[in-house]
């Protein structure tokens, strides 16, 4: 049976005024959580500048006997991802007994860690464990500590919040892709990983100090949507999971995945091999790509609660296809075209980032969100490690990424049909 809010114990209820944050009225000072989990995200966002990394560091470890390929340099990016989303459900359910604060200040060290002891790696499977392993343990137990501390503070504002409190990991490259540029041509990669994970550290940990709830029961002042809230229904796990909403939310999110991550791990690849850009030029691009990324999270945030889930992710898809129809058209020297459809692909991402926490709060509850959200962002890692294999097999196949554009348009109309028929609002049973 799913649990109903109130919960059957009585809570006192909060009044607004009596609440304070940062020393300001609540419905003021509330929205400064929005802007440290923006920053915190930047920070943890920087994976989204990988593709960057990746011909230094195939320069780095090949030898004339052993040269690194396309897909050796994809499975840190892909590693990161898959641990990142495996922590995920695990994070959810520890937060619920720990303090924000505290797990939060746990993982920024395992994040930091990572990143500094991949200054120290001597081959691909030394940066495979320290970044792919380790820096994404530590993004998984951080990153979906301020979605939830969001999503307590704003339960009149879920969508647009949350896309803003996340827009901050989509448009981390925007900084961190010509800075980690800058730093690998004059300093080398592996001292670039250090000078980052000594700087994120210096970041992480006193934004996580001030994470936290509201107290129990509290509100928005005059919220119209009080009194719905009070007879939210709050699905379990097992619950949710069970639900045909639960299983089409997963499976577009796996979906929106794999196109969107897939693109940003060859962004700069397919400019400098198939666009025939230089390297800096490519970085640049992908730092103005990542602004899509950022922006697509409130504006499909907004989308999610103005015309509801279903019509969002459908929308989302119909811009995959249209991507991924644009670069089978695109060639050498076809700059504009490669940079709309890559601009689709990241703003397509960043909304899959807003759509899922945002609906996963609004078909299955606030209570058990935490929880009910590390379940769904595992379609995260499987779309991370799909991406990444059907990126470099294209690669090293066919000798070309192009061919992967392939799959993605046919699973982005797979997609359209998925959200228009599944993604409604589960009942009680």
């Amino acid at each position: 049976m799913t649990n109903v809010t109130p919960e059957a114990k009585p809570r006192a209820i909060h009044e607004p005024s009596e609440v304070t944050v940062f020393g300001l009225p609540d419905h003021t000072g509330r929205w400064l959580f929005v802007f440290v989990g923006l920053i915190i995200n930047i920070c943890l966002g920087t994976v989204y500048a990988w593709s960057v990394f990746r011909g230094p560091i195939a320069r780095q470890f090949s030898t004339a006997e052993i040269p690194i390929t396309a897909k050796q340099t994809l499975w840190p990016f892909m590693l990161f991802l898959a641990v990142f989303t495996a922590l995920m459900p695990i994070a959810g359910r520890i937060i619920q007994k720990v303090h924000p604060r505290i797990l939060s200040l746990v993982g920024s060290v395992i994040v930091c860690a990572g990143w500094i002891l991949s200054s120290y790696a001597s081959d691909m499977n030394f940066l495979y464990v320290t970044y792919g392993i380790i820096a994404g343990a530590g993004v998984g137990i951080v990153y979906g500590i301020p979605i939830a501390v969001t999503t307590r503070w704003f339960p009149d504002l879920k969508g647009l919040a949350v896309g803003i409190t996340v827009s901050g990991f989509g448009v981390s490259a925007l900084v961190t892709a010509p800075l980690a540029q800058a730093l690998i041509q004059n300093n080398g990669v592996l001292s670039t990983f250090f000078t980052l994970g000594v700087a994120f550290l210096v970041m992480l940990v006193p934004l996580s100090l001030v994470l936290r709830f509201p107290p129990e029961g509290w509100q928005p002042e005059n919220w119209k949507g009080a009194a719905a809230a009070a007879k939210e229904q709050d699905f379990t796990t097992a619950e949710m999971v069970r639900t045909p909403a639960g299983l089409g939310l997963w499976l577009c999110y796996i979906i929106g995945a794999l196109s969107g991550l897939m693109s940003i791990g060859i962004s700069s690849s397919v400019a400098q091999e198939i666009i025939r850009l230089d390297a800096v030029t490519a970085a640049g691009l992908v730092s103005f790509f990542a602004v899509f990324n950022g922006a697509g999270r409130p504006i499909f945030g907004w989308l999610t609660d103005a015309i509801g889930p279903s019509r969002a992710a459908a929308l989302s898809f119909l811009l995959i296809l249209l991507a991924s129809l644009g670069m089978l058209l695109a060639g050498e020297g076809n700059v504009l075209l490669y940079a709309v459809c890559f601009c689709a692909f990241w703003m397509a991402l960043g909304a899959w980032l807003a759509i899922a926490p945002t609906t996963t709060a609004i078909f299955f509850g606030r209570r058990n969100y935490a929880a009910n959200y590390g379940v769904v962002f595992s379609a995260y890692g499987i779309g991370a490690i799909g991406g990444g294999l059907i990126a470099g097999s294209a690669k090293d196949i066919f000798g070309s990424y192009l061919f992967a554009f392939w799959v993605t348009g046919a699973l982005a109309a797979v997609g359209i049909i998925v959200a228009l028929a599944l993604l409604k609002k589960p009942r009680v049973a």
